[in-house]
């Protein structure tokens, strides 16, 4: 039987996600990630709302710590990643659930350093279109610690430093770039 494409052809009651094609079921994860987004996003204006800004970001900063480690621990452990170096942490950002609303840059400089991109970010450009400035608490505040909790899932040792945060320098496509060095013991 050949793999779908997509489901337009008639209703099948055993219908599985077995039977999509690699490339139907890229849609589909993309599409789940975006999912993702938009909850977290729906659910911040609707605290934000309702309590606050302040208290929707202590909440969402809550939340997106635990999930931030969890994802990481799944990726890391449903792709076998191994070690504890900033080439672990490289890998599992790579190919985290999230990674694919994103387009991530990933370079090692040596066995210690290594260089994180984020490329035409859907929540800054959300963010932008805003207009209310909550982009720096957003992306100078909450996603420094998320990458500081990602990096210590692997090595608290690694020291998470950012290169560009927003505003996007004007024609620059790197919506925040990351450097993650693992500072070994002397």
């Amino acid at each position: 039987m050949a793999e779908l494409k997509d489901y337009s052809g008639a209703f099948d009651p055993d219908f599985s996600y077995e039977k999509m094609s690699k490339s139907a079921m890229l849609k589909m994860l993309k599409a789940s990630s975006d999912y993702i987004r938009m909850i977290d996003g729906f659910w911040y204006l609707a605290v934000m709302k309702e309590c606050g800004n302040e208290t929707a970001f202590k909440l969402d900063s809550d939340i997106w710590e635990k999930l931030g480690a969890y994802t990481m621990e799944l990726t890391r452990k449903m792709l076998n990643i191994k070690g504890d170096g900033v080439d672990a942490v490289a890998k599992s950002l790579q190919a985290s659930p999230w990674s694919l609303m994103y387009d991530i840059r990933a370079e090692l400089k040596g066995d210690n350093i290594a260089i994180i991109s984020f490329l035409n970010c859907p929540t800054l450009k959300s963010l932008m279109k805003e207009g209310q400035g909550r982009e720096k608490l957003i992306c100078h505040q909450l996603e420094y610690r998320l990458m500081e909790v990602k990096a210590h899932v692997f090595n608290p040792r690694i020291k998470v430093t950012p290169l560009k945060l927003p505003p996007q320098e004007p024609g620059s496509d790197i919506s925040c770039q990351w450097e993650l060095k693992l500072e070994r013991s002397k």
